[in-house]
């Protein structure tokens, strides 16, 4: 019976310490706010966990633009894309989102999609087909995953920033049409993909790169403008796909590519052509995002923001060195603490938002098995007082042992 399988697959899960339970934010997307159970008071919490990396989400200005832009075009946009529902908004966000691409990839064109999961579904079914090989990282995002399965290329993995073994698989292929598959900043470590060397490749080996920079864009780059800003890169050989919706602070994601690769996915790639367009007042909002990130604020907040990465590196290599823990080797805004064990890692969390500071245990299959770990993130909103606080919740949540031995 389907309910006693699942009742026995759930109980399997409580038993290795991997269930998963929703939380309730009673308040925005910011540093501090509310969580409880909907007919509970909620309980403040300093939070070190979303992905809003620039503290756009609930920044004044674009919350004010998401209103207007509701009053301009309604709540909703009717139909997909192709039918009814390409509003201006959606149009104007493109161009503008193009215009940002173009200095890394020629002829460069955007395309809008709701989520960053349906845009990477998108662009692999729609690039992967029968002739083709995807050459896919290990520890690519579950979306990218996703999009392989589906696709009917023939898929070979390449273990974590391997080049090596990368180049001999495609020096061994003989397929038609070669696509490396990677991200950019890797979700769950916060280390960058050396995508230098894998365009370097992707030249070699008469290759192309789809690049996942979900964790990069807005956050990288002098302007924001992403990993591709970040490392000086420039090739029409790129498929770049930026989420708007973590450092960009609203919602979506778009896919940057020559003109001819656009055309195809407008015309062939199903999550696009099948769903309904996201609402134009989402679209509206993200011009106004735009705008902050490539001024004068969003350069003061990625200046910000590497100020408080500095200094939480700092403190967790010692904290981290005294409990037997590993630090993440990442320069990034995701910090990532490995203690290791499943239920270890839940208590160390549980232990934090005792101590009013909520920060999310990560366990397999989102990593390795073995690497459970807490996933420390930070935002622009943050202060050097939050970042001070979090450092000294994390000391009295250490095991007592290992205090005694500090």
């Amino acid at each position: 019976m389907l309910l006693d399988h699942l009742k026995r697959a759930a109980a399997a899960r409580e038993t290795e310490a991997l269930t998963r339970r929703r939380r309730i934010a009673h308040t925005a997307c910011a540093p501090h706010q509310s969580v409880g159970a909907v007919d509970a008071t909620p309980t403040p919490l300093l939070t070190f966990c979303s992905n809003d990396y620039l503290g756009l989400a609930n920044h004044a200005s674009i919350a004010h633009a998401l209103a207007d832009g509701a009053h301009r075009y309604g709540a909703g946009s009717g139909a997909s894309h192709l039918v009814s529902g390409h509003s201006l908004a959606h149009a104007q966000l493109e161009h503008e989102l193009a215009r940002w691409m173009a200095p890394y990839i020629p002829q460069a064109q955007a395309l809008y999609f709701c989520t960053g999961y349906m845009a990477n579904l998108a662009v692999l079914t729609s690039l992967g087909t029968a002739d083709a090989t995807l050459f896919c990282e290990t520890l690519n995002h579950a979306s990218l995953i996703d999009g392989a399965r589906l696709a009917k290329a023939d898929v070979q993995r390449y273990p974590h920033g391997d080049t090596q073994v990368l180049d001999a698989l495609l020096q061994a292929s003989q397929d038609k049409l070669k696509l490396i598959v990677t991200d950019s900043v890797f979700s769950m470590d916060g280390d960058l993909a050396p995508l230098a060397a894998l365009l370097a490749l992707a030249e070699r080996h008469d290759a192309w790169i789809i690049v996942d920079d979900a964790h990069g864009f807005g956050v990288l780059g002098g302007n924001g403008h992403g990993v591709l800003e970040h490392l000086g890169l420039r090739s029409e050989r790129l498929v770049y796909i930026g989420t708007l919706g973590k450092a960009a602070g609203v919602a979506g994601a778009f896919v940057a590519a020559h003109e001819t690769v656009i055309e195809h996915l407008v015309n062939t790639a199903r999550p696009y052509i099948y769903t309904t367009a996201a609402p134009p007042a989402v679209a509206h909002a993200l011009l106004t995002s735009l705008e902050i990130i490539a001024g004068e604020e969003g350069h003061s907040r990625r200046a910000h923001l590497a100020d408080l990465i500095a200094q939480l590196r700092q403190g967790l290599a010692a904290l981290a060195a005294q409990a037997g823990w590993t630090l993440g080797d990442s320069d990034t805004a995701i910090q990532p603490l490995i203690v290791g064990d499943n239920a270890a890692s839940l208590a160390l969390s549980a232990a934090l938002e005792a101590d009013g500071i909520r920060v999310g245990a990560i366990r397999p299959p989102t990593v390795p098995a073995g690497t459970a770990r807490l996933r420390i993130t930070l935002s622009a909103s943050h202060t050097a007082a939050d970042v001070a606080r979090l450092l000294d919740a994390i000391a009295r949540a250490m095991p007592r042992r290992h205090k005694e031995a500090a």
